[in-house]
């Protein structure tokens, strides 16, 4: 018997104001890296929910999601685990002046497409860079087209 495929079903959110877009610089293994606010879904959680969580639990920010870019499979080499990204775009709302960030966190920034492209070795996986180029190339469905079924 084989040991069964679990996919990590996660969300990321692209926040673009000016043409910058926020950013979280964090630690993963033992690397500082860049990534969009992500994480995983939680039991009981609609994408959406997750998506407004992960964002304020590591930047701070409470947003409002307001399109679909896109899905992302992404298969890690350096832990061998399959990532399910659901990608959304989001407003900024409201920044927390007294968040705490969570563990890991070192920061949120605002960057230009040009400071993420210079910083390209530090990019969490790759798929940071493919879902700000799909967003900026008008990436977007209705968020209508996700259904939560029985939550």
């Amino acid at each position: 018997m084989t040991d069964a495929w679990h996919p990590h079903l996660t969300v990321a959110v692209i926040v673009e104001v000016g043409g910058k877009f926020l950013i979280v610089k964090e630690i993963s293994d033992d690397k500082v890296v860049l990534n969009q606010p992500a994480g995983h879904v939680e039991e009981n959680e609609t994408l959406f929910e997750a998506a407004q969580r992960e964002t304020l639990e590591e930047t701070g920010w409470h947003v409002r999601i307001e399109s679909l870019v896109g899905f992302y499979l992404y298969r890690s080499p350096d832990n061998n685990t399959t990532y399910f990204r659901t990608l959304f775009s989001a407003a900024p709302l409201k920044k927390e002046s007294n968040a705490t960030l969570d563990d890991g966190i070192l920061e949120a920034q605002w960057l230009s497409l040009e400071e993420i492209q210079q910083q390209q070795s530090m990019l969490r996986s790759p798929m940071v860079l493919t879902c700000i180029e799909d967003y900026l190339a008008g990436k977007r469905l209705p968020l209508e087209y996700i259904s939560h079924l029985s939550i």
